[in-house]
């Protein structure tokens, strides 16, 4: 009896013990939704699996593999060979958390944007996805606007004057954060931006700008991920995704 009784009360023990830490993941996961899914890599780091041309097959010359990273427009320093088509992502995102890395050319321009969704006869994919701005604001040839500065929703949100970019050529980590809505932008460690999609405000630049005509942009809640081909040679390494 004895014996029955002490494997009585391990066993309530037990199951106390595994409802306490079941209820503790519960509580975790809805305080830091964040948490509940893991990272994916978008990049194998050898070829474009799980990548694809906005508007046309095959993947374009200008986008390559060096080093493990995905390239654009390699070796042409501080030459803009025109603007051409971005890569993205063969799935599609709705909130999300996503960093990685990249490194630019001396007063180069590109970005990487979010919910891109193809439209016939739509050519690129700024015209329907939100934009983390990627530039070299030292030496920048294309811009001079606040909200079209490294870190920048484009053409909508400035970034914080705080933001601290490597120089051109070095390696800079990127973060954006998307949920119903909520928009964070990080660089290299700090948030630098925070906007809310869909607030009066963000109606008010929309109209106020370049977004007023073009009637698809920022309008769907999930798509591609897309990586731009501004001309200018940038790199983009360590890329990965979690679904919030």
């Amino acid at each position: 009896m004895k014996r029955q009784h002490t494997l009585v009360f391990l066993l309530i023990t037990f199951l106390a013990v595994s409802c306490g830490n079941s209820k503790s993941n519960e509580e975790k996961s809805e305080d830091n939704p964040s948490q509940t899914e893991e990272w994916i890599s978008l990049f194998n780091g050898n070829d474009f699996t799980g990548w694809e041309m906005y508007g046309e097959e095959p993947i374009m010359e200008q986008w390559q593999i060096v080093d493990s990273a995905i390239a654009c427009n390699v070796g042409l320093g501080e030459k803009n060979a025109g603007f051409n088509r971005s890569i993205m992502t063969t799935d599609d995102y709705g909130n999300f958390e996503l960093e990685l890395e990249y490194k630019i050319s001396k007063g180069g321009n590109s970005g990487v944007f979010y919910h891109v969704v193809q439209l016939e006869g739509n050519g690129h994919d700024y015209l329907t996805g939100p934009e983390f701005q990627l530039l070299d604001d030292e030496f920048s040839r294309s811009e001079s606007e606040a909200n079209k500065m490294v870190g920048a929703n484009y053409a909508m949100h400035a970034p914080s004057e705080t933001k601290k970019p490597n120089p051109f050529m070095e390696w800079n980590k990127i973060k954006i954060v998307y949920k119903d809505g909520h928009v964070e932008h990080w660089l290299n460690g700090e948030k630098i931006l925070e906007f809310k999609e869909g607030s009066e405000d963000w109606y008010a630049r929309k109209e106020a700008g370049k977004w007023a005509k073009y009637e698809f942009y920022a309008k769907s809640k999930s798509g591609r991920i897309s990586l731009q081909n501004h001309g200018d040679e940038v790199y983009f390494r360590n890329i990965r995704i979690r679904e919030l």
